[in-house]
């Protein structure tokens, strides 16, 4: 399956040091070379960054060696398909417009037995053919119709949630969602994160032999988390996200989670026109 990068900061920040050894993984220590993406916020606008190429090839990715983009909100994504061609239109992190925002989405699992028309709804359709794009178009269509405008984010949370467990059930769905004033992750098998923050120490990649002493690039009141499939560094303390558990991160911090006493039957999706 795919793997899965984001960040989420109190300042804007670049990804380079994280994303260098994340991309070791579309060829080189892992074997997910059928395409990668990543998106950043800036203010209210968005860079999105895709190829069908494998990252540790992309020309694409090798630009972003260089370019050190500094943004609150990240995610990065290297594919290994499961459902739909290797294209450009099948990369992700996939985006769209709600609320007047531009909005994220990056999955890694395999969602099976889909209702026909599903992600095909009134204002939202998928352009490729992944379950991945179709899950975050369903999303965004029941979004708008439950919500005419940007709600609190303490009222759509749970609907994210109800809508993660009901979707879960189809199969794997490990997934980030974000919309540039915070990132949402859903840990469906396996997602970790850390948070950096004062003191700061060296971190050492664990697919290329690179550290790095934060210390001497941050201030004090710095404050980063850092969400993967996979812990990125050998020499730091990531905290496993629970199977079920959704977690919202801000400025560099988890302020809500959600976590299903158990998870719910299986149940029959109905298309939402």
């Amino acid at each position: 399956m795919c793997q899965l990068l984001g960040m989420n900061c109190n300042v804007p920040t670049d990804i380079q040091f994280s994303f260098r050894g994340f991309r070791q993984r579309s060829g080189i220590t892992g074997e997910h070379g059928d395409g990668f993406g990543i998106g950043f916020f800036e203010g209210r606008g968005c860079r999105v960054f895709l190829d069908r190429q494998a990252a540790c090839q992309s020309p694409v990715a090798q630009l972003l060696d260089h370019y050190a983009i500094k943004s609150l909100n990240v995610i990065a994504h290297i594919r290994k398909a499961t459902q739909g061609e290797v294209k450009l239109e099948n990369c992700h992190p996939f985006q769209r417009e709600l609320w007047g925002e531009y909005w994220l989405f990056a999955h890694n699992g395999d969602l099976k037995n889909l209702p026909a028309g599903f992600g095909q709804g009134h204002y939202y359709r998928a352009v490729g053919d992944t379950d991945s794009e179709q899950a975050f178009c369903h999303l965004l269509e029941r979004l708008r119709q439950r919500f005419t405008q940007a709600p609190d984010v303490a009222a759509m949370f749970p609907v994210v949630a109800e809508w993660a467990a009901e979707l879960a059930q189809h199969g794997t769905f490990n997934f980030m969602l974000s919309n540039g004033r915070w990132l949402i992750t859903h840990c469906s098998s396996k997602l970790s994160y850390l948070i950096r923050q004062a003191p700061f120490h060296t971190a050492h990649l664990l697919d290329e032999d690179v550290e790095i002493d934060f210390s001497t690039v941050t201030t004090p009141a710095d404050r980063v988390a850092v969400i993967a499939t996979e812990p990125l560094t050998d020499n730091e303390a990531w905290t496993p996200i629970l199977p079920g558990q959704l977690l919202l991160f801000e400025a560099g911090e988890v302020r809500l989670s959600h976590l299903p006493e158990k998870m719910p039957a299986p149940t029959t999706m109905q298309r939402e026109d």
